[in-house]
């Protein structure tokens, strides 16, 4: 059996001008990511890529319990998360990339760069609301033309527990594939909300309230679980830029036991069989 890949747009390989990502979430994982966006980013332009242009929307603000865990200082406390981060990087890094203080919601698109448009959306969001919400934006976004500036391609998202995680990169519609005779070219990969939503809905946000202190915010999330994630997550975005083809779509991790488990590309209909216990039930039969 022929393995499946997924061969990434040609737009984002060799792109006129720098490629808009949404970074939507700046706190736990997103401080760290933005980060890393920004040396994948440097490294792009050293390989005469034109690179990325980064906007990152959060309407929370920097408090004590942020401090250590989330990348923020002590001279940052009241400040707009991303505002924050966005001033710190384009001042290390020579970028103008923008921070948007707002919610990334269908109510708030008009008032965004573009109307929100991007080619690669980030979710860095710890509820399943949020998640809802950008699944439905991006469903409309597959309407877009093919040719249109800034079209809506890729959607990863992470989300973690205290010592697990999960990263899923995901195609905003259908991404044309070339034929082989090595690889079984997949074309689209399923939203996160699609091949989880009902752990999703199902899921207890009730951990999801802010917390008080640093100590505190350890008993939900470990120190070093949301970095681990953005670093690994950041390796699959490089993948997709510098290689142009991916085996994997994502992965989980378990900090705890120091275990990193790769969501290998399927077909539609292995997807079919995965996911209706009857069907596959038939195929073992």
């Amino acid at each position: 059996m022929k393995p499946n890949i997924h061969i990434v747009d040609n737009s984002l390989i060799n792109p006129t001008n720098p490629v808009t990502v949404n970074l939507i979430g700046a706190g736990g994982t997103g401080s760290h990511l933005l980060t890393a966006l920004a040396r994948l980013n440097h490294a792009l332009i050293a390989l005469e890529h034109p690179g990325l242009h980064v906007r990152v929307f959060d309407d929370d603000r920097v408090t004590e319990a942020n401090l250590g865990r989330q990348l923020f200082a002590e001279g940052e406390l009241g400040q707009y998360k991303c505002t924050a981060l966005i001033s710190r990087i384009n001042r290390f890094f020579g970028t103008n990339w923008r921070g948007v203080p707002k919610r990334f919601t269908s109510d708030n698109l008009s008032s965004f760069p573009d109307g929100g448009k991007a080619s690669v959306f980030i979710t860095c969001v710890d509820t399943a609301e949020a998640r809802f919400e950008i699944a439905k934006i991006l469903e409309r976004a597959k309407s877009q033309g093919r040719y249109e500036s800034n079209r809506a391609l890729y959607w990863m998202d992470f989300g973690n527990s205290q010592y697990t995680g999960q990263v899923i990169l995901s195609t905003v519609g259908e991404i044309k594939q070339p034929q082989s005779e090595k690889y079984t070219p997949v074309s689209v990969l399923p939203f996160v909300t699609e091949t989880y939503g009902n752990l999703l809905a199902k899921s207890d946000e009730s951990d999801n309230l802010p917390s008080c202190s640093l100590a505190e915010a350890l008993t939900k999330q470990d120190l070093f679980i949301n970095g681990s994630l953005a670093d690994l997550g950041a390796s699959l975005l490089w993948s997709l830029f510098r290689e142009g083809m991916l085996f994997n779509c994502g992965f989980f991790l378990n900090l705890k036991e120091f275990r990193t488990q790769p969501i290998k590309i399927t077909t539609h209909e292995a997807r079919e069989i995965k996911m209706n216990p009857c069907n596959q039930h038939k195929e073992v039969a």
